[in-house]
């Protein structure tokens, strides 16, 4: 399965992050089919600089999304939808976090 994700470039502490298509199974830091784009999160706010019309032909070609760049994407307005939940909590940690409360 193809998937639209994030591999980080640059620096040590100077973090920039490349929208790449590739396989679920491989290493996202290995040989990508194609790069989309490019994210800058050190700007404020964050410069992303995407290739829409291949986004919404890989998309299209049935490649899925990371939940981070599918949020991205709601943002820049090249999908549609509702943002995606990144982090979740497990059932026992949330039945410690009711009990506390």
């Amino acid at each position: 399965m193809l998937m639209i994700r994030l591999t980080r470039v640059g620096k040590k502490k100077q973090p920039e992050y490349r929208f790449i298509v590739s396989e679920k199974a491989r290493d996202p830091w290995g040989k990508a089919t194609e790069i989309l784009g490019n994210m800058n999160p050190r700007t404020n706010p964050a410069t992303v600089t995407l290739k829409k019309d291949r986004v919404e032909y890989w998309i299209s070609k049935g490649a899925q999304c990371s939940e981070t760049v599918w949020n991205i994407l709601v943002d820049q307005g090249v999908v549609k939808g509702d943002k995606r939940k990144v982090v979740s909590i497990s059932k026992k940690r949330a039945a410690k976090a009711e009990k506390k409360a």
